[in-house]
């Protein structure tokens, strides 16, 4: 697969889209847990891109991960003005929240335990209820709030990998934040095997109610970021100031990514 190096302002190996839509991703992961064979799912967006850059960790463990889909319209428009098409298909926007419930329909499905990371212990016990009553079958045999700030790489991940391993969970909803959540996906995937871990930040809190995502009418002009920041100005300002801070350069790198006869 041709890589695009719109993702990396640095000399190292590009961060690459791997799954373009909900279809092929859903069918990929339904049949990783139907043959007990673990995986991970990360959700690349402009807050990420920044954070490669500059956390080598990070970029260490999205390179890990098995499946990684744009969440954030940005990273679609630069797709498409590279012309990255993943097995020809182009890429489609896959927001994280979004992806919950059709991987809670899948775990259902196969039967597969279910382990809720992150949070806080209030919020996992309201999304577990509010889970298992909207999606019968689907089992909750975890719910782990770790203590902030939480170590991805270091004893306190250790202590929720034993949990995790001790409740018999083969999907794990992570809730962590990033980049704490992708850096310990990769680290519990490699002893956790036929486990699959799906980074959906905010995901379970949506769910929980604690957090809210912006109207329809919002999401569908693309200004979901501006409602987010609008929200929370204080943590979130900063945040997109350095996501539009990268887009000039990311946009020169994709154009010139682009192939000469798709100009």
């Amino acid at each position: 697969m041709t890589s695009f190096v719109a993702f990396s302002q640095s000399q190292q190996p590009a961060v690459r889209i791997t799954t373009p839509d909900r279809a092929t991703l859903l069918d990929q992961l339904s049949d990783r847990m139907a043959r007990r064979q673990g995986f991970t799912l990360a959700t690349l967006n402009l807050d990420h891109v920044v954070k490669l850059d500059h956390d080598p960790a990070f970029r260490e463990a999205y390179m890990a991960h098995s499946h990684v889909v744009a969440d954030g319209n940005p990273i679609v428009w630069l797709c498409r003005m590279a012309d990255y098409k993943v097995d020809g298909a182009e890429v489609e926007l896959l927001p994280g929240s979004e992806l919950v419930k059709p991987l809670l329909d899948l775990a259902g499905r196969h039967d597969v335990p279910v382990a809720l990371v992150g949070s806080t212990a209030d919020t996992l016990a309201t999304a577990a209820a509010r889970i298992e009553a909207a999606h019968p079958g689907v089992r909750i045999v975890a719910r782990i709030a770790p203590a902030f700030p939480f170590d991805a790489q270091g004893a306190d991940a250790d202590a929720v990998i034993d949990e995790l391993r001790a409740s018999g969970a083969r999907m794990v909803f992570l809730a962590l934040g990033a980049p704490r959540q992708e850096v310990f996906a990769a680290r519990a995937a490699r002893q956790l095997t036929d486990c699959g871990f799906a980074s959906v930040g905010a995901g379970i809190d949506f769910i929980a109610g604690s957090q809210h995502r912006a109207p329809a009418w919002v999401q569908r002009m693309a200004m979901e970021w501006a409602w987010r920041m609008l929200s929370n100005p204080r943590r979130l300002a900063g945040r997109y100031a350095g996501c539009f801070a990268v887009l000039p350069a990311l946009v020169r790198t994709a154009r010139a990514a682009r192939p000469a006869n798709a100009r």
